[in-house]
């Protein structure tokens, strides 16, 4: 058995990448929802359009939010109060194959 423990001074904070144009669509993209959502609310309501556009918004959205979520738990290392690592074989293998390990 291989021990993965490691001292405070060896554990590195994964770094995170933040693509700022991507960052920028998703909060343009949240806007819009926000502004349907809203739009909705009044006595107007939304037409057939922004009732199929609010749709693909939202499946949009969710559809980075889950991409943006998958990808923190593929970095993630989990250490126990020991300092010995205890991250899931699963996520070590789908490191190893996208060579994080």
């Amino acid at each position: 058995m291989v021990d993965n423990s490691r001292s405070e001074k060896e554990h590195k904070e994964p770094e995170f990448v933040v693509d700022e144009d991507e960052q920028a669509k998703n909060e343009a993209l949240r806007a819009r929802i926000n502004e349907l959502a809203a739009k909705q609310k009044t006595s107007k309501g939304l037409t057939e359009a922004e009732k199929k556009e609010q749709k693909q918004l939202r499946q949009k959205f969710l559809e980075n939010f889950r991409k943006t979520f998958r990808s923190q738990v593929e970095i993630l290392q989990v250490f126990d109060k020991n300092g010995k690592e205890v991250t899931p074989k699963k996520v070590i293998d789908i490191q190893k194959k996208k060579g994080l390990r």
